[in-house]
């Protein structure tokens, strides 16, 4: 059942609770709402396959949006509110965005966007700015009842890509009329967090991460369909989270490694304070797990703690609980979706135990492609028509994955994935810059943080100012999260004459 049109069966029940401001929307006005967006969108000639996009901070309104969009039949893209404005144009233009809502929270950004966004219908949330018009009002004067011509569509969420541009992973519309089985999913992980989790409509889920990423997106879709209640925390506080858990009496919950890291380095005095006795499930991936983190918080948590390993592009599902990470510690767990290859630099399988790069098989591993690129496309899939998300890893005997090292030279700093050669072309545009590589080193909160190594025109020029003066190009150019937190100065990089450079070699000195 799609959490749309739960309404008429839960009715008053909570889908929706904002942490922080208390605000509710139950089942029922989660129906109307997603509604009204939808009956606006059709208003607005928008046709099953088209696409919107829409920008804001954890809002009470984001899953009406994305809902009303879903039963539309269209691609939607939550993009990152913390994007430059820049960025955000890219990213509404390449997946061909007909309508683009954002919030009064962003209402600087959104200035910056009125006149390039051309031909867009845009719309804010809490308000209305320049040619933005109030999605409020102009959803209330929309019908509540559905549209007549209801149909699936499907996120179309973007990631970095090596090219230094974002790449929205695109999956098939299916276009089938609603309601739809669920094994006709393509939303939300309802199968997942029914299945792995015990997910059902008694269950309370506790979400401290920001919704447009696919993990957060997924999985309360996932609980909303179910019926079950979905907290949402503003923004991550360890305390405010434990709050909720109590006062709520939660039973699911999601994080990241940096959270659990953040909760460890809190006042000690607060482990204690709150009854987590309803906590029965939490659930955690998007970066590596440090051994010794992950060892304290099932000490304190108990083993209720589970692992998962996947991508946006959902080519593959790798899971782990407690009790299987306890025995086999490091592990992201075993494959659910269909067999793990691992694969040498020729696409060759490789034995157990030895490292390469990991790919998926199975009948999800050829359902996504990346959006205007087929080069990647291409580049993800083995000759034997695997998929790989590029990361590298090896099995143990028991078929348990490790992974062992990142994509190519993404950073991962708190969950979220960075790559360094945007931050490379930007800063080599720079006047005083003749070179450049950027990369992650060792960041205890964060797991990493990016850093950058610069050749300058001319030695002379390097000083103390010159780092701060790159750094403050970088966040006004670029989102402050891409940007390095320090920079090193050398006379020279090790670039070979053909062009490539040797970044690993740079990498080493900082993480040995």
């Amino acid at each position: 059942m799609h959490p749309g049109i739960n309404g008429p069966k839960y009715k008053e029940k909570p889908a929706i609770i904002m942490a922080g401001s208390g605000d509710v929307i139950s089942h029922q006005e989660l129906n109307e709402l997603s509604n009204q967006g939808a009956q606006l969108f059709r208003s607005l000639g928008l046709k099953p396959g088209d696409s919107m996009a829409f920008m804001m901070e954890n809002h009470k309104l984001f899953f009406p949006i994305a809902f009303a969009a879903y039963r539309c039949g269209l691609k939607y893209t939550a993009i990152s509110w913390r994007l430059q404005p820049n960025e955000v144009e890219y990213i509404v233009k390449d997946c061909n965005a007909k309508v683009f809502i954002t919030s009064k929270f962003l209402e600087e950004s959104a200035g910056l966007l009125s006149e390039s966004l051309v031909g867009v219908s845009k719309f804010m949330l809490d308000g209305s700015f320049k040619d933005f018009k109030s999605f409020e009002e102009e959803i209330n004067k929309m019908p509540k009842t559905s549209i007549s011509d209801e149909c699936q569509g499907a996120a179309m969420l973007y990631s970095s890509g090596t090219t230094g541009k974002p790449k929205g992973v695109s999956r098939e519309i299916k276009l089938d009329p609603l309601p739809y089985k669920p094994e006709d999913d393509d939303l939300g992980l309802t199968r997942v967090v029914q299945g792995l989790y015990g997910a059902e409509e008694n269950s309370v889920y506790l979400s401290p991460a920001p919704l447009y990423h696919s993990a957060p997106m997924g999985f309360n879709t996932g609980f909303l369909a179910l019926g079950a209640t979905c907290i949402v925390l503003e923004k991550f506080d360890p305390e405010a989270a434990l709050q909720a858990i109590e006062k709520y009496k939660v039973s699911h919950s999601q994080w990241v490694p940096t959270m659990f890291i953040r909760f460890l380095k809190s006042d000690h005095s607060i482990f204690d304070n709150y009854d987590l006795s309803s906590h029965k499930v939490a659930i955690h991936a998007a970066a590596p797990c440090p051994i010794e983190v992950k060892d304290k918080m099932i000490d304190w948590w108990g083993p209720i703690i589970h692992e998962y390993y996947a991508g946006t592009e959902f080519n593959g599902f790798v899971a782990c609980n407690s009790d299987e990470w306890l025995a086999h510690k490091g592990t992201v767990g075993k494959s659910l979706l269909g067999p793990i290859h691992i694969l040498d630099d020729d696409q060759n399988e490789l034995p157990t135990g030895e490292e390469g790069t990991v790919y998926f098989e199975g009948p999800t591993s050829n359902g996504f492609s990346y959006h205007n690129d087929k080069e990647k496309t291409k580049s993800a899939t083995s000759k034997q028509g695997y998929t790989t998300l590029g990361d590298v890893g090896y099995l143990d005997k028991e078929e348990y994955l490790y992974l062992t090292d990142r994509k190519a030279f993404m950073i991962i700093s708190g969950g979220v994935n960075i790559y360094p050669k945007e931050t490379e072309d930007l800063l080599v545009m720079h006047p005083k810059v003749a070179d450049v590589a950027v990369f992650g080193v060792p960041n205890e909160e964060m797991g990493e943080e990016v850093k950058a190594v610069v050749q300058p025109i001319n030695m002379e020029l390097v000083n103390e100012s010159l780092a701060e003066e790159l750094m403050a190009y970088c966040r006004e150019n670029i989102s402050h999260i891409k940007c390095p937190k320090s920079i090193d100065f050398r006379s020279e990089l090790p670039r070979h004459p053909t062009g490539k450079l040797y970044k690993r070699l740079l990498k080493d000195e900082y993480w040995n």
